[in-house]
């Protein structure tokens, strides 16, 4: 029977072995967490304590999927973003570092404004809207998604989470909006183009859902030019549109925002340097 410390030792070069790189040891810690409670400071508080075969068991089970291509979050269940643990599962997209920069810049943007209405297109596991919800004061936030099932998956995250959301079905591409009626239009919409696939790790390609990911070669921006033209009608005047963006077209975003009708367009990069977010004004 192993102690914890050296069990912990054994799951993370497995997992550096999957993963390939150093990564094991993050990716270690995430399982360990998740599946048994046993953070940072339990394993170094309780390194000699011995693990128990069902525990042990438990944890190779969720090291065996990732062994087998799963991505670490799908095989625990869960992902952390900006501070909330949210269940995601193969029909929504694990939340990523860029997307919490998104939010930063919404909330920064918008410290000491209340009662915002809000609208998130294309949610997925919730995690923007459930993030902004927190944030807000007195936020009444709405979400959209075509996918029923990342909607039952948003919906359970936001039970957890404590948030008041009204979720419903939409698909962007063919929604009619109500005039004047948000304050605050947020989109991370598919924007990888196909060509792209080559470069993405397997993991995703397989594992993640290609509708969340994906648009044709040849109308990279589909979903922006929808999501803008329903925000020109939706927004009050001076309302805000925030995008997460594919870094190959900046200058594109910013031509379809000013064709669409806005103004005070601001592109900016993400924490990697790449161009990764569209701001504008109505």
């Amino acid at each position: 029977m192993s102690t914890v410390a050296d069990f912990f030792k054994t799951t993370a070069a497995r997992l550096d072995n999957a993963l390939g790189g150093d990564s094991g040891t993050a990716a270690a810690r995430i399982i360990f967490e998740d599946i048994a409670g046993y953070d940072r400071k339990f394993i170094f508080m309780n390194g000699d304590r011995s693990m128990t075969d069902f525990m042990e068991a438990k944890i190779n089970a969720v090291v065996a999927k990732v062994e087998g291509g799963e991505p670490v979050q799908y095989a625990v269940g869960k992902a952390r973003f900006m501070g909330i643990d949210l269940t995601v599962t193969p029909a929504v997209l694990i939340p990523r570092p860029e997307t919490a920069g998104l939010v930063d810049i919404i909330t920064s943007a918008n410290a000491g404004r209340s009662d915002l209405r809000v609208l998130d297109i294309g949610t997925g596991s919730g995690c923007i809207a459930i993030a902004l919800a927190r944030a807000l004061p007195f936020a009444r936030v709405s979400a959209i998604d075509l996918s029923a099932d990342a909607l039952a998956v948003a919906r359970a995250n936001a039970k957890d989470a404590g948030v008041d959301i009204a979720f419903s079905q939409a698909d962007i591409l063919t929604a009619t909006p109500e005039a004047a009626s948000l304050d605050i239009i947020v989109s991370n919409p598919p924007y990888i183009c196909r060509s792209e696939e080559s470069d993405m790790d397997a993991r995703v390609l397989d594992h993640e859902p290609a509708t969340a990911l994906f648009v044709p070669d040849d109308d990279p921006l589909r979903f922006y030019r929808a999501i803008a033209a329903y925000a020109a009608k939706a927004l009050v005047p001076g309302g805000q549109l925030y995008f997460e963006i594919n870094s190959r077209f900046p200058a594109e975003m910013r031509s379809l925002l000013e064709k669409a009708g806005f103004s005070e367009i601001d592109i900016q990069r993400d924490y990697r340097g790449n161009y990764r977010y569209a701001i504008a004004k109505l």
